[in-house]
């Protein structure tokens, strides 16, 4: 049943089943997309790659979400939102298979384009499926619960990813993420209602978004904030490895550490963003980018690696309720198309955090990555400011 209020139709029960169907939808799509973090170096050491190289298995994922979240919404057209919705989730299920069964770099980087599709499909459409399963007041609630399978996958996909990998190898953990998946697939199909697509979308509506200057402001803040986060992030086991020392069981309780504080995170989205979301836009690459700076600084002391990463880890999983609660108050008369746009921004940023990273990485130093992440963070607090130039000027 769709839960919203349609054009001449009152449908007020909220679709939860649906959300949560999402939610884990969420986490496994999080813990698809990023286990090459946890798993970088051994993936490295199997298919005869550096680590740079390897990294841009999250960076060719990010290159066809981009141009799948630009192109989802004109090509899905008028077809229900819940069949693409399980197609994409289809993806994600092949994608696995490719990944795990690779037998050289070439058919890795295929699986992963294959998952950058449903990334960039499913992001597009999601949270405009999201304010249609649940009525107006609900949708930041909705959102912080389907965030919640970020939470979830940040905190068990990388450390049990890296301890498992450690064990029975990169390819199993991959393989074991097929079976949920699989079962997600079904709960979507059982869960989620009908979706008859409301208008055909085009790349006109994109267009008219983008004339809008807050919303350019606000999607160029994002792409800063996003690719500061990604930049780091993807070599953060590197790092570990190289500055604080870790070996694998220690590099597990980190990264179980700083997942289980995105926790923390879902709570206060939920709790907390109510009303004027200004004051919240800048938090992000203030708070992350400030975890940053700790690493660089006092990363050598496992002690203070734990902090930081827990620090980062809390404002990881808030930082896309605050971005995605923003766009559904700021565009909510095209979500699907601002969508579209939030979706190929945050993707490009991963992309270009990944790339970028990496050719620090390997032309200079894992502290030359770090201190890239610090200078876009920063950028991205200039620009933000007080968050009210990234607002819908309010009616007058």
């Amino acid at each position: 049943m769709d839960a919203t209020y349609d054009d001449d139709i009152i449908r007020p029960t909220a679709a939860w089943g649906a959300v949560l169907s999402m939610a884990l939808c969420v986490a496994m799509l999080i813990a698809s997309e990023f286990m090459p973090v946890s798993l970088l170096t051994p993936m490295a050491e199997g298919l005869h790659a550096t680590e740079g190289q390897t990294g841009q298995a999250i960076s060719i994922s990010g290159l066809f979400a981009v141009a799948a979240s630009m192109m989802i919404t004109t090509l899905a057209g008028t077809l229900n939102r819940k069949w693409v919705m399980v197609a994409m989730t289809a993806f994600m299920l092949f994608s696995l298979m490719l990944v795990a069964a690779a037998p050289n770099f070439a058919v890795l980087m295929i699986g992963r384009a294959l998952l950058g599709i449903c990334i960039g499909g499913f992001w597009a459409l999601a949270t405009a499926v999201i304010m249609r399963l649940v009525p107006a007041q609900d949708v930041p609630r909705a959102l912080a619960l389907m965030y919640g399978g970020q939470a979830i996958a940040a905190a068990f996909a990388a450390p049990i990813g890296s301890y498992l990998g450690g064990i029975l190898g990169w390819r199993a953990v991959f393989w074991a993420l097929t079976p949920v998946v699989a079962i997600n697939l079904v709960w979507h199909v059982v869960a989620l209602p009908s979706l008859p697509a409301r208008q055909k979308q085009d790349f006109r509506t994109m267009f008219a978004l983008l004339k809008r200057p807050y919303f350019r402001r606000g999607l160029a803040a994002c792409m800063l904030s996003w690719g500061s986060a990604f930049t780091m992030f993807t070599y953060l086991r590197p790092f570990l490895e190289k500055v604080t020392g870790v070996d694998v069981t220690t590099l597990s309780v980190l990264l179980l550490l700083l997942g289980c504080s995105g926790f923390i995170g879902t709570w206060a989205a939920s709790r907390f963003l109510k009303g004027n979301l200004a004051p919240f836009l800048k938090l992000p690459a203030l708070v992350m980018g400030g975890a940053t700076v700790g690493l660089l600084l006092l990363g050598f002391s496992v002690v203070a690696a734990a902090l930081f990463m827990a620090i980062w880890g809390a404002m990881n999983t808030m930082f896309s309720v605050i971005w995605m609660t923003w766009m559904s108050q700021n565009a909510d008369d095209a979500p699907e198309a601002a969508g579209s746009l939030m979706v190929a921004a945050i993707q490009a940023s991963i992309l270009l955090g990944a790339v970028v990273g990496g050719l620090l990485l390997d032309s200079f130093s894992i502290q030359a990555t770090f201190i890239g992440s610090i200078v876009l963070a920063v950028l991205a607090f200039v620009l933000i400011g007080n968050g009210q130039r990234m607002l819908k000027p309010k009616a007058a």
